[in-house]
């Protein structure tokens, strides 16, 4: 189930549902439709109106009138002299005014100072984005990914999801997350949120050919940022491993060996499944080798959690190997904590 969280963070780029000019031509139009109306009503109780000049109220009279009553303008040419004129001026002529100033005044807001804050305010945003963590794709993993990724301590306005999608793009910005609803397979799309400045990328597009695809493209702009990436097919793994990710994710092999480990015993499903969230009791963590580390075993940490592997270079070592008994500088390891809640750091 996705978590949701409810600061807010301005977007990078938000589509609207109604186009920019079909959203005017609304204003526009109910300003107009008002403006109309009041034409009508004025025509139909012109006898109540008398004009200074000449005497006779036309229907070009009643044109001009209206709009210099609305707009608040009034020239004491043509005024209302009659009780029923002067009350349609009071009830309906006074509330129309205001709406239609209304109008025209959020009209302006909207579409000349909101719209240039908020440019200026995505271009800051975007411009600042450094050593964040890009999600592309916001679907089923993409969101259990964000969602866990705030639920371990990650500020959300360092996520950046992309995503062609404005429902789960809209979700992602719920979250509180810098959002872009755009096609993660484009130059630009990547550029535009500085993809080269990344912390880590993590693709997850629904479909093995588009997320390859997309993991080329990340690792044409940006050579050594660490990707992950989500494949549901096993001849797709290597396929994206060529395509330059740095780790392939296959939630079908990791729900088999589930399966088949909750076949050997009833817990061991249980315990890996607390071992993946950061809810649980426990978790994995990867790291480098403490200063203070180095020459010790792996059975004694600093950390206090218990050592699994050792990376060092392009070899892995097991905790029983010999190898682990000597921690070197620059190694990588693996280790299981207790979670904070349970007595971990």
């Amino acid at each position: 189930m996705m978590r949701m969280r409810r600061p807010q963070f301005k977007p990078l780029r938000r589509a609207v549902k109604v186009p920019v000019w079909g959203d005017l031509g609304i204003r526009l139009g109910l300003a107009l439709g008002l403006i109309l109306m009041v034409v009508m009503i004025h025509w139909w109780d012109h006898d109540g109106l008398v004009d200074n000049l000449d005497g006779e109220v036309s229907f070009l009279d009643v044109i001009y009138f209206t709009m210099i009553s609305i707009t608040t303008t009034g020239f004491g040419d043509i005024a209302p002299v009659s009780d029923r004129a002067r009350l349609v001026e009071a009830i309906i002529v006074t509330p129309v005014r205001f709406a239609v100033l209304f109008i025209f005044v959020g009209t302006a807001y909207n579409f000349l100072i909101k719209r240039s804050w908020e440019k200026w305010r995505m271009a800051r945003i975007q411009n600042n984005l450094t050593d964040h963590i890009v999600v592309l794709g916001y679907g089923v993993s993409g969101s259990e990914s964000v969602a866990e990724l705030i639920e371990r301590g990650t500020d959300p306005r360092n996520i950046v999801v992309v995503d062609p999608s404005e429902d789960r793009i809209a979700e992602a910005e719920m979250m509180g997350c810098n959002v872009i609803a755009a096609d993660a397979t484009r130059d630009s799309t990547l550029e535009a949120v500085r993809i080269r400045e990344a912390q880590t990328v993590l693709v997850s597009a629904g479909r093995d050919d588009t997320s390859i695809l997309i993991v080329l493209t990340v690792r044409h702009l940006a050579p050594d940022v660490p990707i992950s990436v989500v494949v549901r097919a096993d001849d797709n793994e290597f396929l994206a491993r060529q395509a330059g990710a740095n780790n392939v994710i296959n939630p079908v092999r990791f729900t088999g060996l589930l399966l088949a480990g909750s076949a050997r015993g009833a817990h061991i499903a249980d315990y890996l499944a607390d071992l993946a969230s950061h809810s649980g009791r426990v978790k994995l963590v990867e790291r480098e080798v403490a200063p203070e580390e180095i020459g010790q075993s792996i059975e004694q940490l600093q950390s206090g959690g218990r050592g699994l592997r050792v990376y060092r270079g392009d070899e892995l070592l097991g905790y029983w190997e010999e190898g682990c008994q000597t921690l070197q500088e620059g190694d990588i390891l693996v280790e299981i904590v207790a979670t904070p809640q349970n007595g971990g750091n």
